[in-house]
């Protein structure tokens, strides 16, 4: 019997022996005291890689962006994003329930936004009708998008406009490392332009847990005392930190090889007679919507029935992502069965 093929997220993958070997050799400490010598050593590397003064280590990118959005707002004030971005979409209202921000929704292209729409969603300061725009956040690359990627010369122009408005700029990059793997942009480029950063380590670098935010000295000091608050501080987490250290190292060139594999999905799957269409894949997702309306939830069922797993990304639109553990027999065997539907 054939093995059961995950494609519901990058999240699913599970450590390599290598990677193991790593946690289970680590030197560890109590973070909270910053006692932990892998931790530190995971936070100064992931500072390094953007060019940045400091990181913190959390267990979710949920909360790595949720601390940032709180160290960038108060209450009254308004975050401005795109209306598919994950910060609003699926982290639990947590911009109203953390930080009593309000939000601003833009209609971006497959969730990305430009500087002339965050210039025309700037609010006036002086109206007291209106919450005073603050914080303005991107996604790269865009979940919702079908993994799209940011130019950056339009990060270049957002970041000009926040800075002469004196906005602060955050980047949720949970999956940064698939854009900088495709457009092969320098790293330290993003540490120039962002107030923070959050990177995620548990979804296309394989890690079990664990997510960083960066950014400088200032707003990771504010960040520790808001991680504190919210339950996120961690004692001897070194064995995860080393994860996080491993992949660094090792897992990050491979994402290429998860982009061709989407792409072949995407190449199979445009021209079946159950897809109606699908989203251009720049990266590791691929989003497709269903001809004649056939509902998500039915296909998906259908999909797990000839051991297929895939989610549900709206009333008729499937997602699929690869990902470490997937690999060229899966790839195979992947179309061969689609093929059969």
């Amino acid at each position: 019997m054939n093995k059961m093929i995950d494609l519901r997220s990058d999240t699913i993958t599970r450590p390599t022996s290598g990677m193991k070997e790593a946690m289970m050799e680590a030197p560890v400490g109590d973070d909270v005291f910053g006692e932990d010598p892998t931790i530190n050593a995971l936070e100064q590397k992931a500072a390094n890689y953007f060019g940045m003064e400091s990181a913190i280590f959390c267990p979710s990118g949920t909360m790595t962006n949720q601390i940032a959005i709180r160290v960038h707002t108060a209450p009254h004030t308004e975050v401005i994003c795109d209306e598919k971005s994950h910060i609003y979409l699926y982290e639990g209202g947590g911009i109203a329930y953390n930080s009593f921000a309000s939000v601003r929704l833009l209609h971006g292209d497959r969730g990305r936004i430009t500087a002339e729409m965050v210039q025309d969603n700037i609010n006036n300061p002086d109206d007291v009708h209106a919450p005073i725009s603050t914080l303005v956040s991107l996604e790269n690359t865009m979940n919702k998008g079908g993994g799209c990627v940011y130019d950056f010369k339009e990060i270049e122009k957002i970041s000009a406009i926040c800075k002469n408005k004196n906005l602060k700029l955050h980047l949720d990059g949970a999956r940064l490392f698939n854009a900088l793997v495709a457009t092969k942009d320098d790293s330290k480029k993003y540490g120039k332009h962002f107030d923070t950063i959050s990177i995620c380590l548990s979804k296309g670098l394989g890690c079990p847990v664990g997510s960083l935010l960066v950014g400088d000295a200032v707003n990771i000091k504010k960040a520790r005392r808001v991680r504190k608050v919210l339950g996120g501080g961690m004692r001897q987490a070194g064995l995860l930190a080393a994860a996080g250290i491993y992949a660094l190292d090792n897992n990050i060139n491979r994402l290429e090889e998860d982009h061709k594999r989407a792409k072949a999905i995407a190449e199979t799957i445009d021209g079946l007679t159950f897809v109606d269409s699908v989203m251009p894949v720049e990266t590791n997702i691929v989003i497709f919507k269903l001809a004649n309306k056939v509902l998500a939830t039915d296909f998906v069922d259908k999909l797990k029935q000839i051991g297929i797993l895939a989610v549900t990304f709206g009333k008729h639109d499937v997602r699929f992502v690869t990902h470490l553990d997937f690999d060229d027999d899966m790839l195979t065997d992947l179309i061969k069965k689609l093929k059969s539907i």
